[in-house]
């Protein structure tokens, strides 16, 4: 590490693992054949966002990509602020391809504009036996996780252990340390 990164204590991310993050694209076909996890027609990009003017011309191209995106794919979007100091790009689309690769898009402008590190998740909805669910995939681990709601701020484990062995099976790149499984409180959708 530089003296500059030392001092700034900017750290250069790793290039994120394209195939590893598309991968839920072609497992989430798979998911409803044999499995109450299906799809929601939600996601989202979670980030942590600065106070800067070169963040500010960054919330404008990424609201002008979503309006270009929404014309071509039906996708609706919204950009929201959460209680715990994070922004979140929200996606609507029943097309769940077009979910993937739109925030791939959003988390590339991001990373392009030299805010990559202040990138946390891309978060994907899911039903699991009539619970919210939701596939995570830590954007700086390159891993994903599942997460199921029992209550407001309960998670049901055991459906996640199950979760998680479903999609180990369907090739994802899951989070083998369980300690790394965070809750992600205030999930807008």
């Amino acid at each position: 590490m530089g003296l500059l990164s030392n001092l700034f204590s900017r750290h250069r991310l790793k290039q994120v693992n394209r195939d590893a993050y598309f991968s839920i694209a072609t497992a989430a076909d798979s998911f409803g054949a044999y499995s109450d996890l299906g799809p929601t027609g939600k996601a989202g990009l979670v980030f942590n966002p600065v106070e800067s003017t070169f963040f500010e011309n960054l919330n404008s191209e990424v609201n002008e990509l979503l309006k270009v995106s929404s014309k071509t794919t039906d996708s609706q979007y919204e950009i929201i602020d959460d209680t715990y100091g994070t922004r979140w790009v929200v996606l609507t689309d029943h097309d769940f391809d077009d979910l993937v690769s739109i925030l791939h898009l959003v988390g590339e402008t991001i990373t392009e504009h030299g805010f990559g590190d202040r990138l946390v998740a891309a978060v994907f909805g899911f039903t699991y036996k009539q619970n919210q669910a939701y596939l995570i995939y830590n954007i700086k681990r390159g891993q994903f996780y599942p997460i199921v709601l029992s209550g407001e701020k309960e998670r049901d484990n055991r459906s996640e252990m199950k979760i998680g062995t479903l999609m180990e099976k369907e090739k994802l790149p899951v989070e083998k340390n369980l300690e790394q499984w965070y809750a992600l409180w205030g999930i807008p959708f």
